[in-house]
């Protein structure tokens, strides 16, 4: 999956309009974009949709309320009964957190009668000071886990920061330092990592750049918070026909040389690293 793109629960409007950018998973916020007053409203306008929904589209996440809140519980007994494909888990503190909700969910799908463990696990997992040492010291894993996800703006008001950075995409170390951690940690926890938000909607360049930057350096895919950002993810994300190419004609090689460890194609050296980016590639291609 390369993009999610992040819907208010609470607005009817956008909701009926979400799937119709194509994104491959569509997120019902019950968390930042619904004010305190309607997360109840929230609550019962997602399991709506989930009920209602066509399965044959995007796949259909939920953003619950972070623990500390204690909406967590309340939000997942609700959704759950309409039987999400995944939970988007705000302000994840490392491992002890994912194990809590993965723990909720275990009760909750034998509750529903849902097949034990099909429900996923996306994490935001770097909104604060404490998240961020917490995946550096331990990458939190978990069966149910399919990402790791980097959140700039929570983090920002947790350090006190005034911006993330001089500019738009642009990032401070603080920032840096937790976008990468999340990279590793999703790399280690063999799970798919997501780059952040890109705040300023009309910037199409701004959102291409940041996009760029993030695959050049691992990320496998990328949230949206406006439909108009959806076609752009999926153009940086997806793996071009001449990197398709390539990987499959280094595979090609390997499978015809299954003794060597070094070999050559189009006159440049490769080895293992090599095989194993490709493999990758041709698995996101596809």
């Amino acid at each position: 999956m390369r993009s999610f793109l992040f819907v208010p629960a609470d607005s009817e409007r956008k909701l009926a309009k979400g799937p119709s950018s194509g994104p491959d998973g569509l997120i019902l916020d019950l968390e930042d974009s619904v004010a305190t007053d309607r997360k109840p409203i929230a609550r019962g306008m997602a399991l709506a949709y989930l009920r209602a929904a066509n399965r044959a589209g995007p796949k259909l996440y939920v953003r619950v309320n972070a623990l500390d809140t204690g909406l967590t519980l309340g939000d997942l007994a609700m959704v759950m009964q309409g039987k999400p494909d995944g939970i988007v888990f705000p302000k994840c503190v490392g491992q002890r957190d994912l194990d809590l909700l993965a723990t909720y969910l275990d009760a909750l799908e034998a509750r529903e009668g849902i097949v034990q463990g099909s429900t996923r696990i996306l994490t935001i997992a770097t909104e604060s000071a404490a998240a961020v040492l917490a995946l550096t010291a331990a990458p939190a894993r978990h069966a149910r886990l399919m990402g790791h996800s980097w959140g700039g703006e929570d983090l920002m008001a947790d350090l006190g920061a005034l911006a993330k950075g001089p500019a738009p995409g642009v990032y401070d170390d603080t920032f840096r330092f937790a976008r990468t951690v999340n990279l590793m940690a999703s790399v280690a926890a063999g799970v798919t990592a997501y780059d952040t938000v890109y705040p300023d909607i009309r910037n199409i360049e701004g959102l291409r750049a940041e996009a760029r930057d993030a695959r050049r350096m691992g990320y496998g895919g990328k949230i949206a918070i406006h439909p108009d950002q959806v076609a752009i993810i999926h153009e940086v994300f997806t793996p071009s026909a001449q990197e398709v190419d390539w990987a499959q004609r280094v595979i090609a090689t390997f499978e015809s040389n299954p003794g060597s460890g070094v070999l050559t194609l189009d006159g440049k050296m490769l080895d293992k690293p090599h095989l194993v980016l490709a493999r990758r590639l041709v698995a996101r291609a596809g």
